[in-house]
């Protein structure tokens, strides 16, 4: 991967932070937070991974997509490019699973003790 894809997805993952906390409208974006972003070798996708702390992944989903069209124009505008990818948008599971394998280990640590 080149070092442009690499600073292009540092760049997207700032901006994208800032225009869900400050210009979005929905108040449901502000509690989102981006984890990564990649972006394909021909710039064609941006697979945007978040999480969130409260709520289900279906309302947070579908809110990210009503509102696609506006955060890829806004952040084509930040980022000044000709060429905006398609926004893809998943939800990053690794903190659920960590915080799983976290309540694993202290109901385990719970258990000795007894």
């Amino acid at each position: 991967m080149s070092l442009s894809i690499k600073r292009l997805e540092s760049l997207a993952l700032r901006e994208l932070s800032l225009i869900l906390r400050q210009d979005a409208k929905n108040q449901k974006l502000s509690n989102i937070t981006v984890t990564e972003v990649r972006i394909t070798n021909d710039l064609s996708f941006m697979t945007i991974f978040y999480t969130f702390y409260e709520g289900k992944v279906e309302n947070y989903e579908k809110a990210l997509n009503d509102c696609k069209g506006y955060l890829r124009s806004e952040l084509a505008k930040k980022l000044k490019a000709r060429k905006m990818p398609e926004l893809i948008f998943k939800y990053d599971e690794a903190l659920a699973y960590g915080n799983h394998i976290e309540n694993i280990l202290a109901e385990i640590h719970k258990n000795e003790k007894k």
